[in-house]
């Protein structure tokens, strides 16, 4: 048996849904695409698009995790493409506060999310 796989979602677990939503929509433009609520209020799972594919990322709440987690040493990490004026995407980060590691010679920054998630930031090719 050969399987063929394709993507559909990264997850990432948060602290204040609402916050990373709104970071997630400014900083970045993605959307909500769906929304799971368990029916006892333990966790709600929020997916969020780009509106061009079908990838989404997975925004995790669990109500009895109220403490930071635990990332390591943050070597996984989500990589988007931003489409027009690149440079103007930085400052924006910038502006945000939010870049957190900036490599000019490959032509790359990676900016941190509310619960210090990074994200690399690439042009369009």
């Amino acid at each position: 048996m050969k399987i063929k796989g394709r993507f559909d979602h990264f997850n990432i677990n948060v602290t204040d849904l609402e916050r990373s939503i709104a970071f997630y929509e400014k900083a970045l433009g993605l959307h909500e695409i769906n929304r799971k609520e368990a029916a006892d209020g333990s966790f709600v799972l929020v997916y969020m698009g780009d509106g061009q594919t079908g990838f989404m990322l997975e925004l995790t709440w669990l109500r009895d995790h109220d403490q930071p987690y635990e990332l390591g040493e943050n070597e996984s990490h989500l990589c988007l493409r931003v489409e027009g004026d690149y440079d103007e995407a930085r400052r924006f980060h910038k502006e945000m506060g939010c870049v957190c590691f900036e490599n000019e010679a490959m032509g790359l920054y990676f900016i941190n999310d509310p619960d210090d998630y990074w994200i690399e930031v690439l042009p369009v090719k």
